[in-house]
């Protein structure tokens, strides 16, 4: 039987909540975190958009779009208290919730035997009556296609595929639309003469394996709208990292290494609320002045400040003399199928 999954989005979630809670930023461009110009902007509201202002972009160049972007601070406590008011509220509809951040989620409802944007309409509806908030909706037979709809009538909208409309549906779909396919991996295709999936769907999955190895083979099945994937009730975190932006550029490693023991202590702090997971490696990245970042890596299932300060050498060395505008550290967590089966064989 199909299955109906719902991909659940929320619009512009933290600039939503600092419109909702200051009235006088609505119709205006607002642009979430980055405190300083070093900083970068967590989200940025439609209005600033418009101007190419987005997440991640660094707060110097957003001003750059839109010199009267008005930047709020974050306000991350309150953001998770509303995520948790939503996430209730799927909970009315199904027990099958795949968070996947904040203010996105999967939900399988095909044991509601009820029709999918009927259901989506209603939980829209009551996000809006209870938080004030907004959300985007795709329903579709599986993950990819929902997530794909979801995007296709924002903001406050909702788009659904139904089985017997998926072959039709992706013929046009553009490749870029894949979830995975990147910027890079769209050049890639264009290269071949493959801006959709149907002009993907004329490879066999043996040539697109060969092309692009295990990922070639997904999207194979991708391109047709296949995607088997089951909504999780409990995503694995595979990882843990700490960065820190810099007011100004650091020139050496001496400057760089010098900022490593507080991001290492307060990495620490953050493991220790997750001492029953086993790490796997060790991560240091540096992100230099000209915005090209590099990330060093080695097994290892301690904090050793001196490995550490081995993969920072590392990583400074790859720059060549570059200024350094950020350092992160972090770790890689072991699967838990893994830490398991190390268990038995002990």
């Amino acid at each position: 039987m199909p299955r109906t999954i719902l991909h659940l989005d929320m619009d512009c979630f933290y600039a939503a909540i600092e419109e909702r809670d200051q009235p006088a930023l609505r119709g205006k461009p607002v642009g979430v975190g980055g405190r300083s110009q070093r900083g970068v902007l967590t989200t940025a509201n439609y209005e600033a958009r418009k101007y190419g202002c987005r997440s991640a972009m660094p707060v110097f160049m957003a001003l750059e779009k839109c010199p009267h972007l008005i930047l709020v601070p974050t306000r991350f406590e309150v953001y998770q208290e509303e995520s948790q008011k939503i996430r209730a509220i799927f909970g009315r509809f199904s027990e099958l919730i795949e968070p996947l951040s904040l203010d996105e989620a999967y939900l399988d409802i095909t044991a509601l035997n009820s029709p999918g944007p009927a259901v989506a309409r209603e939980i829209r509806h009551q996000i809006r009556e209870e938080t004030g908030l907004t959300a985007s909706a795709g329903i579709a037979p599986n993950k990819m296609l929902a997530k794909v709809a979801s995007d296709w009538e924002k903001p406050d909208g909702q788009f659904a595929i139904a089985p017997e409309e998926v072959a039709a549906f992706m013929q046009e779909l553009p490749v870029k639309k894949i979830p995975g396919v990147g910027q890079k991996m769209a050049q890639k295709l264009a290269a071949l003469q493959v801006t959709t999936c149907g002009d993907l769907q004329r490879f066999e999955r043996v040539e697109l394996a060969r092309r692009f190895g295990k990922w070639g083979s997904e999207l194979y099945d991708l391109c047709r709208g296949v995607d088997d994937r089951a909504v999780r009730v409990t995503r694995e975190r595979k990882s843990l990292s700490k960065e820190t932006t810099f007011r100004e550029n650091r020139q050496s490693l001496e400057e760089l290494d010098a900022a490593l023991s507080p991001l290492l202590e307060s990495l620490q702090e953050s493991l220790s609320e997750k001492s029953e997971r086993r790490i796997k490696s060790l991560v240091v990245k540096l992100k230099f002045a000209d915005f090209e970042s590099t990330t060093a890596e080695r097994g290892g299932s301690e904090l050793e400040r001196a490995l550490f300060a081995e993969l920072l050498q590392e990583a400074w060395q790859r720059g060549q003399g570059r200024a350094v505008r950020l350092l992160g550290v972090g770790v890689k967590f072991a699967a838990r199928e893994a830490k398991r089966q190390l268990e038995l064989e002990l």
